[in-house]
């Protein structure tokens, strides 16, 4: 896990949970089809993998 995720957000968290709304907020991603880069670490991708039903995750 040394290099960088690329998550875009594809769905829109409005009837999501709040927690899974804060989570899609705390990556970075506020608009639909917006890309955002983060280091490849446990957390990132523990964060992506509780909202994986509206993000699409893509390694660099």
């Amino acid at each position: 896990m040394a290099g960088q995720l690329k998550i875009t957000l594809v769905k829109s968290p409005i009837g999501a949970i709040p927690k899974h709304k804060k989570t899609v907020e705390a990556l970075g991603l506020k608009k639909l089809n917006k890309t955002v880069t983060v280091p490849d670490n446990a957390a990132m991708r523990g964060m992506a993998e509780s909202v994986k039903h509206l993000v699409k995750v893509e390694e660099i």
